[in-house]
């Protein structure tokens, strides 16, 4: 049964660090432009207007996709308590993965956004 906890747990970090990241970057863009901390991709990083941009709307993606997949991560492990150690080390690695395609949608529609509302000099269209 420890291991069914553990999984739990372990299944439960990207959302909830969806949630934590994507709050922060929506509401405490980064003031400076730097290639450390914050939405890093070459698009954002053109001015302070496009970096904010990203910043906010990554962060909004990300916090509702962090809550959106949760509650599903908490209520898909219900049926499986109890189960063995191999079936918990599976649907893990399944639900980890569709928890990952999420966050690289998020990039994905980040970049698009950014090119629909920016020229590639980063002032706005």
């Amino acid at each position: 049964m420890w291991f069914w906890w553990f999984i739990l747990i372990c299944d439960c970090i990207i959302p909830a660090v969806m949630i934590i990241a994507g709050r922060m970057m929506w509401k405490h863009c980064p003031k400076k432009i730097n290639g450390v901390v914050g939405y890093r991709t070459r698009m954002s990083m053109i001015n302070m207007d496009t970096w904010k941009f990203a910043h906010e709307y990554a962060g909004k993606l990300w916090w509702k996709a962090g809550v959106g997949l949760l509650g599903p991560t908490l209520l898909i492990h219900i049926p499986f308590y109890g189960a063995s150690d191999n079936t918990m080390g599976i649907l893990s690695i399944i639900i980890t993965v569709i928890q990952l395609l999420f966050l690289i949608g998020s990039i994905l529609s980040t970049e698009k956004a950014l090119k629909c509302n920016f020229n590639q000099d980063g002032t706005r269209q």
